[in-house]
């Protein structure tokens, strides 16, 4: 039998969602009180990867049992994991669909604060610039969706089977005091540390350090960066995946603490 775990994580103490012998991970991390619980050991599929210190108010995992267990898995589960990983939803699942591969679209939330604030410094990127061109900011991101080929923004373009992303939409906005920004980002897909290279020339869009023009040409692919340095990890959240079969809305109780902002308090 199939189940969805619907989940959240706060990525500060993580070397990423995937499994991997380099650091603590989210995916071991789960699969360990699993095993404890089941008594066996137990292998989960996430619905995608993210970075190092990259959080996500909402993600999505599948596990296979051979028998459903009689007891309550959702208050034992949170239990023994840490507190900056819970479990909001167990989902039976008919058939068998994956947790990855049958995801239609994923959103992605990246928040920046201008003014050094102790209180966000694991929850939003901290960037000390003035005078940022929101309006340039945001004609560059209406780009993104007109094309669909990302591999100038991507650092391992060849190890990809595909570098076609379908982004659906792109928009920057700030508080009512200019001093955070949020950028939201749709598509069916993403490459690794994609995001954050879109974030990072968008914000050299903003301090006039990269053009209009020169951005749109590696969109196009006539002109290849010289550099690609991604936006640093802590402002980014995966904050939405959606399925054909399932469409929650995402808990908030494990967003920055910005996030419980009215959506018009963001212009």
């Amino acid at each position: 039998m199939r189940y969805f775990f619907h989940i959240g994580y706060k990525g500060t103490n993580y070397k990423g969602w995937q499994r991997h012998p380099y650091g603590v991970n989210v995916q071991e991390t789960i699969e360990a009180c699993l095993s404890r619980i089941l008594k066996m050991p137990v292998a989960i599929v996430g619905c995608g990867r993210t970075d190092a210190g990259v959080h996500a108010s909402q993600f999505f995992f599948h596990l296979d049992v051979a028998q459903p267990w009689e007891f309550d898995m959702l208050f034992r589960l949170n239990k023994v994991l840490p507190p900056d990983i819970a479990i909001f939803d167990i989902i039976p699942m008919e058939g068998l669909p994956h947790a990855r591969f049958d995801a239609i679209k994923r959103s992605y939330d990246y928040f920046i604060h201008t003014y050094k604030d102790p209180f966000l410094s694991n929850a939003s990127a901290l960037y000390l610039v003035r005078d940022l061109n929101l309006d340039a900011m945001k004609t560059a991101a209406a780009l993104l969706p007109l094309y669909q080929d990302y591999r100038s923004f991507c650092i391992t373009p060849d190890e990809q089977d595909s570098t076609i992303c379908r982004i659906s939409e792109a928009s920057w906005f700030a508080d009512s005091t200019g001093d955070r920004l949020r950028f939201q980002i749709s598509a069916n897909r993403f490459l690794s540390r994609m995001i954050r290279i879109i974030v990072g020339k968008l914000l050299l869009v903003g301090t006039g350090s990269l053009s209009l023009s020169e951005f749109e040409s590696y969109l196009a692919a006539e002109n290849a960066p010289k550099a690609l340095t991604p936006a640093y990890p802590q402002g980014l959240y995966l904050s939405k995946v959606t399925y054909p079969f399932l469409d929650l809305a995402p808990r908030s109780s494990l967003s920055a603490i910005f996030q419980h902002q009215n959506t018009t308090d963001w212009q």
